[in-house]
């Protein structure tokens, strides 16, 4: 004992992996318990980071979602520098608490947010069974637990993000908090202000309502038009369906713009990480404060 409180001792010599921390979750007692507050923190520690919640530490570590953390929890199959903790609600700091989850020490994932400039000819996907290329392939190996914020269809190029936070994710990609997105579109023919003004009206195609939030003619002649158009929903294909619903053909499409961030200079093929007054940016833009998301749950 050290001042009247247990010693706090680490956790030593543990191996394993989320497959054996996730076999966790099918043995977890159903066995009932209060919630309640706490906190730890751990020796000898010279500063303090961002306290988060146990069960989302465990998420944002791939152990389990944040239900079926609670359950581990609850069950005392958890432990934070050598200590079982069975409260719901307490509050670990990642940098410095060690956290096991049947003995098996449970590391913390740095959030990784960036930005990248998709070529035509790439699926939106880590790496692709049928061996076509995917944009995972143009980032470093180490950062393969990268996931794609939405999509941007095979033909087309433009920006994405690709993060390891799945809440950042569900807040873009979603089309309930409406994040817009600017494309450029190069059409085949020409296109009619009249047509423009159809598509920001909706459309329906193959039985689904499509809409534009705003349409701009750039240049227009026999052969092709360029159009800018703004969407808040990013439904499968949805620019080329729109211009599909008007007897229309797009040629090249490019994302230049998700919420307020431009693709600007980055070439094809190239990516840099997101700021964090950009990432603050997106979520302000959504609706909600990085730190609502953060602290949630």
């Amino acid at each position: 004992m050290e001042g009247g409180r247990p010693r706090l001792r680490l956790a030593q010599n543990q191996t394993g992996n989320l497959s054996r921390l996730r076999n966790a979750v099918c043995r977890v007692s159903s066995e009932p318990a209060q919630r309640a507050s706490g906190s730890f923190r751990a020796r000898g520690s010279g500063f303090r980071t961002e306290m988060v919640r146990l069960q989302k530490f465990l998420a944002d570590a791939g152990v389990a979602s944040r239900r079926t953390g609670e359950k581990i929890i609850l069950a005392g199959r958890v432990e934070v520098n050598g200590q079982v903790a069975r409260v719901l609600g307490t509050k670990i700091d990642p940098e410095h608490d060690r956290v096991c989850v049947e003995g098996t020490p449970v590391k913390s994932r740095r959030k990784l947010y960036i930005a990248l400039n998709k070529p035509r000819g790439y699926i939106c996907s880590r790496n692709d069974p049928g061996q076509r290329r995917a944009v995972g392939d143009l980032l470093p190996r180490e950062w393969s637990n990268l996931y794609p914020v939405g999509r941007l269809d095979y033909e087309s190029e433009g920006l994405i993000f690709l993060t390891n936070d799945g809440e950042f994710c569900l807040r873009l990609a979603h089309p309930r908090y409406g994040i817009r997105k600017k494309y450029l579109a190069t059409v085949k023919g020409r296109v009619e202000l009249r047509t423009l003004s159809q598509l920001t009206r909706g459309v329906v195609h193959e039985g689904e309502k499509l809409k534009a939030e705003k349409a701009r003619l750039l240049s227009a002649n026999n052969s092709h038009s360029v159009v800018e158009l703004e969407l808040a929903e990013g439904k499968y294909r949805e620019v080329r369906r729109l211009f599909e619903s008007q007897g229309l053909s797009v040629s090249n499409l490019r994302r230049t713009q998700i919420g307020r961030i431009k693709l600007g200079e980055l070439r094809p093929g190239r990516w840099r990480t997101l700021t964090e007054p950009e990432i603050k940016t997106l979520l302000s833009d959504s609706g909600r404060s990085s730190r609502a998301i953060s602290d949630e749950h």
